[in-house]
């Protein structure tokens, strides 16, 4: 099998639809996320730390001079990422945990036996009589 054959049955099967699908939703989850954080989460933070914007906080290293830009450590726009990243993660989690539950729901639903072993269980059952 040529390797452009078995890309088509790769790409056909789904699988590459799929992951697209998913680069593209995760994209658009994570846009969501970074402004739910900005706009939402990070405002009543800054209120309560006195007027606190975690976005523009960093650690200077190095003046600006001589029309060069400072060099700064930006720890606050790490923060707002990484609260980002908490509420993905977390997001994920629950994702996840709910697709196991519904997975082990359909695993412990018995399936009928099949109609071999039933007449098999009958006949025994009349033997035993």
């Amino acid at each position: 099998m040529g390797m452009i054959s078995e890309f088509k049955k790769f790409a056909v099967k789904g699988n590459m639809l799929d992951m697209a699908v998913g680069i593209i939703m995760g994209a658009a989850f994570g846009t969501v996320i970074k402004s739910l954080v900005a706009d939402v989460i990070m405002p009543p933070i800054g209120v309560i730390t006195g007027g606190v914007d975690f976005s523009k906080l960093s650690f200077v290293i190095k003046e600006a001079a001589e029309g060069k830009e400072a060099v700064a450590i930006n720890y606050g726009s790490f923060i707002n990422a990484l609260i980002a990243f908490i509420i993905v993660a977390w997001v994920l989690f629950i994702i996840i945990k709910a697709m196991n539950k519904f997975k082990e729901e359909e695993e412990a639903a018995p399936s009928a036996p099949p109609a071999q072993e039933v007449l098999l269980a009958e006949i025994r059952d009349l033997l035993k009589k």
